[in-house]
């Protein structure tokens, strides 16, 4: 399916009120779309706060075994990205890695083990349990839950560290203002009513803060006639992309030096009436019979490789909660 057609069948289901759920790769090549009624669960497995097709059950807590790369690959693409950044290229990047990791469990095992706001597993391709919600909309309002800083509870107890840290503060106010400009695009009297709220996962070996803002507009009452054509021009999010967007992705591809694939793409579910989307992000895939772990964090003129590579390799878990 090219994306075209993406656009055109969410705006035509929109319009007709028929539920469905979609994902939209990193990309944007690769865009997948089906109705609710049609989804089977040997081909997908979801749950996420406005529908599912599995019953929850309690998490368990699965030990993925992480074989790092090391730092010898990370370091030069940080260093590309800081240079872009030195240069004022971007003013923020989002930079990952791809771990591989062992278990003895398969991929839907895994999804009913662990716990997360949104979780899919997608055929025997990928798992995912996403904390961070892309956007809602519902009764005219559109909302977005940008996510950005993490910190171990253990050496931050009450989340003031990572609130006051300048680094993650500027990072955090980048996206906010990304996301703010992003939604203006779509909806009018755009603003942030939440900044900088914590939550707390908790995963088999530590529990972590979250820190993530609140940013609302209106839209029009006609806009499940436009559903498509909304998403796409929302995507990719702030929040794993990077400001300004269009140069930090050729940053990122430069970087990276492959492509994400439906890591850091979106999922979502239209119900009839609401949408609700999740970045997919905690994200494990298979290829040719391995198991590897994505992800990452972003980067800004102040960071420092080490501490940056030390938390993307912090966010190898399966949730619990």
């Amino acid at each position: 399916m090219t994306l075209e057609e993406f656009v055109h069948q969410a705006n035509t289901w929109g319009q007709q009120r028929t539920p469905f759920l979609f994902l939209v790769d990193f990309e944007k090549q690769k865009p997948w779309i089906k109705p609710l009624a049609e989804v089977e669960e040997r081909e997908v497995l979801y749950d996420f706060p406005l529908c599912r097709n599995t019953r929850p059950t309690p998490a368990k807590a699965i030990i993925l075994r992480a074989q790092p790369n090391g730092a010898a690959p990370y370091q030069p693409r940080f260093e590309k990205v800081m240079e872009h950044l030195l240069r004022g290229d971007s003013f923020l990047a989002n930079l990952t890695i791809k771990t591989r990791v062992e278990t003895e469990h398969t991929l839907r095992e895994i999804y009913h083990a662990g716990a997360a706001r949104y979780k899919m597993c997608f055929r025997d391709e990928f798992v995912f349990f996403s904390p961070e919600t892309f956007v809602t909309v519902a009764d005219g309002r559109i909302s977005s839950f940008p996510m950005k800083g993490t910190s171990d509870v253990a050496r931050d107890p009450d989340g003031q560290r990572i609130l006051a840290d300048p680094k993650e503060m500027a990072e955090h106010v980048t996206i906010v203002d990304l996301i703010r400009n992003d939604l203006s695009g779509v909806a009018h009297a755009v603003q942030a009513t939440r900044f900088r709220y914590l939550s707390k996962i908790v995963t088999p070996h530590r529990s972590l803060w979250q820190v993530s803002s609140e940013i609302v507009g209106n839209v029009s009452e006609y806009f499940s006639s436009r559903l498509g054509d909304l998403l796409v021009s929302l995507l990719p999010a702030g929040s794993i992309s990077g400001a300004p967007k269009k140069k930090t992705m050729e940053i990122i591809a430069e970087a990276e030096g492959e492509t994400r694939g439906y890591y850091t793409g979106v999922a979502g579910v239209f119900d009839g009436h609401t949408l609700d989307s999740a970045v997919m992000i905690r994200y494990l895939e298979k290829q040719n019979g391995q198991l590897f772990y994505r992800s990452g964090g972003g980067i800004t003129a102040r960071s420092e490789w080490e501490r940056e590579y030390a938390e993307a390799l912090a966010k190898i878990y399966v949730p619990l909660y």
